[in-house]
Parts: C-alpha cells; structure tokens; sequence
C-alpha cells in the first residue's frame, strides 16, 4: 500500500518530529490534536489539524473512539502514535484496522504480549533471553510469598506499565504492604489495570537498551542506548552508544535484542530494554518496547538512519532496506530531556507560558522541540518541552559539545530541568561514563 495522507495521534515534539519526515517523503498529515494543543507549533506545520477533545487526556487523546472517527474524517490512509498515549495499545490497533487505517506500528498480537509485561517475560524466555527473578503475583499473600522468594530489595511493577508508572522499589518485608497499595492505585490510575509483579532489584543497574527495527520477517538491530540517568524511574538522559562497555557485552545483547524481534516476527521500530549489572554485565531482560522511543534521536545521529521513516516504509508493507552490515555508527550522541519541571522541588510540574525560549544551534546540535517564544506548556501533558542532542566523533568532544550547548539554552520564567542538565554534564563521573541508576541521588546529595 502507499499511504497518501497519516494521521497523527500525539502531540508536541514527537508529532513534528513526525509532520517533518512525512513532508519530506510527500506524505500529507492531519493533525488529531487536542484543544489545548489546537495552535501548537506541530498544529501550524500539519497539512491539516483535526480537534479530538478537550485539554484533558481523558477526553482527547487517549479517548479512542473520538481518535479513530477524526482519522476516518479526514480520509487518513494511516496513523502515527508517537509514543506514549495510545501507542501501544492493542485495542486502538484493532480499531484503526476495523476503520481501514493502517497503524504504523507492530501487529495487534505483538502489542499484545508486550503491553502485558509477564507476557513479554515469557517470550523472552522463549527466544532463550535471561529475565530477572520474580513474577505474577495476584493477591497481596502471593505478592508477601513471591517477595519472600525473591528476596530484598525488590521492585513491585505494573503488569500494563510504563513511563516508570506503577513501580516501587521495597527494601524490607515491613514496607511491602504500603507499597503494593501504591503501586496498584497507580497503576489502576495510570493503565486502568491495578496488576503489579514482583522483580528483583539489582542496586547496581544500568539501563541499556537496544534499537531494532523489523518487517516481520527479517529483523537488525541499531546499536546500544543508555538510559541509566533517571528520576522516579524515567529517563533524563540518554546516550549511544551505551558507554563503558565491553565488545563483547555489547555484542551479547544486541544479539539477544534481534534474537527476541525475530523470534516475535516484529515489524517497525522498537527498543528491547535490559538491566545490566555494573559490577560484571551480566544482563535481564526488561521490555520491549513496541514504538518509537523519546531517545531514538541519538540512534539516528549515529547511523544516520531515519527511524521514522522506516516505521512508515514497513507500514506500507515493504521490506527492510537496510542490512545489518549497512549499519556503521560512528561517534557518540547524547540527549538531554529539557522538562517544564523544578528539580528543587521534586521535580514538581511548572506548566505555564515559555516567555522566551532560546534553543542552542550549531554544528553537532539537534534540537527536537515543540516550543518557542511565547508557546504554551499546558498542565494536562507530560511535561517535556524539547530534547537537545549533540553528536561529535568521540563520546569526550560529545560532552563538552553537550556542556557548550547547556550553556546557550534560555527558557524564561518557568523553572525547567536546564540547570540539572548543566550540573550532570560537568560532573566527572558522568565524563568517565558507565554511571549506573543510583548516578542522580548521589548527584543531589
């Protein structure tokens, strides 16, 4: 098939990031945007825009019977998901297929069985991937006895999860009670499904994660990702390749990666995340996730392949064009999420209007963002308001390239997470690379 017209279902940067490869590929786009979002900057470069709802993700978004009608209205030959809201959920798969739009994504059964994280942990298993001890556990006397097996620290997570939704860490048997009710209220909140499982917490992890793209038949992998920096579980910075790793570890998990795509008969874009351990990289299986991801720019800055556009190549039904002796990375790229968030605060939301907003430029430079000058950062969204990403031949000229552009970014008045960047940037651990998920606590401390 040739899709003529895609209909997006997102927002912000994502959904631009979308509109420009689509332009450059003659694709015309519509815009499923929210009232809130109905003059953003993706809203004014869309060859169309088509209001979905109200401000509240509730009612626009997320709502899939509203999303799927403005699809059909506008005469969309597919949809784009970006990432996060509906883009891994099967039933609005199913429903776009119903409607006769095709979903630039992985088939329904493969958003099936990874949206269910102990259902992915079984394939992986199958495809002969290492899973981290722990399971299913339904009711709170089976959370106490699986927590007993597995043993302190632990983590309790959303079965329907993502986005670091849903997850607890528990270090001793007296706090599991408090946490499991925690964990499932969010869950139910975030997913509508209050299931958690039970996983072993390993103190020195790194998260490293491998890029793959397949189209159901044939499946490569390009390269590693490190998304070790987090808070509460979701990234803040991101790199590739992933640093301070032996040829051999690195090796061993990509393999897994294109192993697990393989054996699922994957098509499009997704990421397959691990736990390495520090100490001697050995490494679990996580997840795989079956969209586009936030840091997918720094893959693309070190291949030089278009993600996006080779989502919407399979999508139309034709096969990879790249092999895996096509993929070469050079250098290292990294990506720092600029977030309407007060790191002081507890990374407490700041939604409001971005007075001045004066993004870095220059050789090596890429910013992906939705806002600029007198934009607004609404209070019902994830609060990311654009990612900059550098790229230099060695990961050391990448960190100073990422220090001198840190140092050029103006957002006013809203406080953001630009100033915990620039601190991250010149710390000497985060230099000598490798840092594990403990990096930002002991940072703060």
């Amino acid at each position: 098939m040739t899709i003529r017209k895609l209909f997006i279902a997102n927002r912000g940067e994502i959904a631009l990031r979308v509109i420009r490869t689509a332009r450059r590929m003659g694709i015309a786009t519509v815009l499923g945007a929210s009232e809130a979002d109905a003059a953003s900057l993706p809203a004014l470069e869309a060859d169309e825009v088509a209001i979905v709802g109200p401000g509240p993700s509730s009612q626009g978004y997320l709502a899939i019977d509203r999303v799927v009608a403005a699809a059909k209205a506008a005469g969309a030959d597919a949809v784009h998901p970006g990432y996060g809201f509906l883009s891994e959920n099967a039933d609005f798969a199913r429903a776009m297929a119903e409607a006769g739009i095709t979903f630039v994504g992985p088939s329904i059964a493969t958003l099936e069985g990874m949206g269910d994280k102990l259902a992915a942990r079984r394939l992986a298993t199958e495809a002969g991937l290492p899973v981290l001890p722990g399971g299913e556990a339904q009711t709170p006397e089976a959370v106490r006895q699986r927590a007993a097996e597995t043993g302190y620290p632990l983590l309790l997570k959303a079965v329907a999860g993502g986005g670091g939704k849903g997850m607890r860490r528990v270090d001793r048997p007296e706090d599991l009670d408090a946490a499991l009710a925690m964990a499932q209220a969010e869950a139910q909140a975030s997913f509508g499904n209050p299931a958690v499982y039970v996983e072993r917490f390993v103190a020195r992890g790194r998260h490293v994660e491998v890029q793959v793209l397949g189209d159901g038949v044939r499946a490569i992998h390009l390269g590693t990702r490190d998304c070790s920096i987090q808070r509460r579980f979701q990234k803040l910075v991101e790199e590739a390749p992933a640093p301070a790793m032996p040829d051999d570890a690195r090796a061993a998990i990509e393999a897994a990666a294109v192993r697990l795509a393989r054996h699922i008969g994957y098509r499009g874009a997704g990421t397959a995340e691990f736990l390495v351990d520090a100490d001697d990289f050995s490494f679990f299986f996580l997840e795989l996730n079956a969209r586009i991801q936030v840091e997918h720019p720094v893959t693309e800055a070190i291949t030089g392949v278009d993600l996006i556009e080779q989502q919407l190549l399979v999508a139309m039904g034709k096969p990879l064009s790249l092999t895996q002796s096509m993929v070469r990375p050079t250098g290292a790229a990294i990506e720092v999420r600029i977030n309407a968030e007060d790191p002081d605060a507890d990374f407490r939301p700041s939604p409001g209007t971005a007075i001045r907003a004066a993004w870095p430029a220059g050789p090596g430079v890429r910013v992906d963002s939705h806002i600029a000058n007198g934009c607004e950062v609404p209070p019902f969204y994830d609060s990311l308001m654009g990612k900059v990403i550098v790229h230099a031949a060695t990961r050391e000229e990448a960190v100073r390239r990422l220090q001198a552009a840190l140092s050029s970014l103006e957002i006013d008045v809203m406080p953001t997470t630009a100033p915990l960047h620039r601190r991250i940037a010149a710390d000497p651990r985060f230099a000598a690379g490798g840092v594990d998920t403990g990096f930002l606590s002991g940072l703060q401390a």
